[in-house]
C-alpha cells in the first residue's frame, strides 16, 4: 500500500425492511494519492434492502483464529517461496474440504527481483447463473530481507476470514442466485520496500495476482460476468474500525456499511475516510467492475512491522467482518439483479 495501511455472541436477527440511503461522503486518499476516474462505477441509489437472513452454520471467530495461527506457524510467506507454497496447499485443502470447486492459475510475474512464480487460488460455490460475486484477499506477505515479518493482520487475518466465509457459504443448503467466488491473490505486496518505489509505466511492482486475474477475465470474455468484488485486507485488528475508501464503488460500500450498522456494529463501520493509495480492488475498478475495499490501514500502528503478530488480531473482529459480509451478500445480489442482472 502507498500509505500506512472483535467472537460476538450469536444473535437472532429479525429486522424490518428499510431503504438504504447512500451517505454523502467525499474525500481524498491519505498522502494526496490521486483517485483515478473509474469506468462504470455506479452512483445510483441501491434497491430497497430486505430483512437480514440468518445463515447457518454461523461464522466462527475461533476457527478463523486457528487459520491465522496455521499461517504464522509457517513464518514469512513472500511470493515464490516454499513457505507460501505450504500456505497455498493449506488454503486449497481447506476449500476442498468445504466442498468448493477449486482451481489455480499459475503465472510468471516479472518483478524488480527477477521472474517470480505466482499462483492465484479460486474457489467457487456455484449459483443459478455463472455471474459472479467475488470475495478476495491476498495471501502473500511483504518481502523483507532484514526483518522477520509474519503478517498476522496483513494478510493472515483476511485469509482466515475468507476461509471461514468459504466454509459457511460452502455448507449452505440454499443455492445462491449468483455464483459466489473466493479468490486468494498472490503477489499483492510490492517486492521493493515502497509500494511504487520500483514501479515502471504499465509495470507496477504490486497487485500482480489481481492484475493477472482481471487480464484473464478479459482474455476469456468474462468481464461482464464479474458483478462485484469485496476485498478483505487488514481487517482483524483488536481495535477494529473500518473507514470508507473513497475509490470504492459507492452503492456496494453503502450496502455493506448499512448492513454492519444494522447488525450492531456502528462503531466499526464509520464514515471517516480510509486513505488507500492502491490495493487489489483497483484492477477491477479500472475495467468497470464494482469493487469495495474493507481495510483498516491508517489507524493500524503495526503495518509492515515485526510487531504485526498474533496478539494484534481478534476472532471478534474477524467475526464482525464475516457476519457483515454474509448478511450483505443477498442484498448485493438483489441490487445486481435489479440493475441489469
Amino acid at each position: 500500500m502507498s500509505s500506512s495501511k472483535t467472537s460476538i455472541s450469536a444473535r437472532t436477527l429479525v429486522l424490518a425492511s428499510c431503504v438504504l440511503i447512500p451517505l454523502l461522503f467525499t474525500a481524498c486518499p491519505k498522502d494526496n494519492v490521486p483517485v483515478k476516474s473509474r469506468v462504470g462505477v455506479s452512483t445510483a441509489k441501491p434497491a430497497p434492502t430486505k430483512p437480514i437472513p440468518t445463515i447457518a452454520p454461523a461464522f466462527n471467530g475461533e476457527r478463523a483464529m486457528q487459520h491465522v495461527r496455521q499461517q504464522l506457524d509457517i513464518g514469512p510467506r513472500p511470493p515464490d517461496t516454499i513457505a507460501l507454497g505450504k500456505t497455498r496447499d493449506y488454503i486449497i485443502n481447506e476449500l476442498k474440504s468445504y466442498g468448493l470447486r477449486v482451481s489455480t492459475d499459475e503465472f510468471t510475474a516479472k518483478t524488480p527481483l527477477g521472474d517470480k512464480r505466482m499462483v492465484n487460488v479460486i474457489g467457487d460455490i456455484p449459483g443459478e447463473t455463472k455471474d459472479v460475486v467475488a470475495i478476495a484477499s491476498h495471501y502473500d506477505t511483504k518481502f523483507y530481507d532484514d526483518m522477520r515479518f509474519v503478517g498476522a493482520n496483513d494478510p493472515a487475518a483476511s485469509v482466515a476470514t475468507l476461509l471461514e466465509l468459504a466454509r459457511v457459504l460452502g455448507n449452505s443448503k440454499e443455492k445462491p442466485k449468483l455464483t459466489y467466488r473466493v479468490i486468494f491473490f498472490d503477489g499483492e505486496e510490492a517486492l521493493c520496500e515502497g509500494w511504487d518505489e520500483c514501479s515502471k509505466p504499465d509495470e507496477p511492482d504490486n497487485t500482480y495476482g489481481s492484475r493477472r486475474y482481471v487480464s484473464q477475465l478479459k482474455a476469456q470474455g468474462d468481464l461482464q460476468r464479474a458483478r462485484a468484488l469485496i476485498l478483505l485486507d487488514m481487517m482483524g485488528y483488536t481495535k477494529l474500525e473500518l473507514g470508507r475508501d473513497p475509490s470504492s464503488t459507492r452503492w456496494l460500500q453503502d450496502i455493506i456499511w448499512q448492513t454492519g450498522r444494522e447488525l450492531g456494529y456502528a462503531k466499526v463501520f464509520v464514515d471517516r475516510q480510509e486513505g488507500v493509495g492502491g490495493d487489489d480492488h483497483e484492477p477491477f475498478l479500472d475495467v468497470g467492475i464494482p469493487a469495495v475495499d474493507m481495510i483498516q490501514l491508517n489507524s493500524y500502528p503495526y503495518w509492515h512491522k515485526a510487531d504485526d503478530d498474533f496478539d494484534k488480531i481478534s476472532g471478534d473482529s474477524m467475526k464482525i467482518v464475516g457476519d457483515t459480509v454474509l448478511a450483505s451478500l443477498p442484498r448485493i445480489v438483489s441490487y445486481v439483479l435489479a440493475n441489469g442482472g
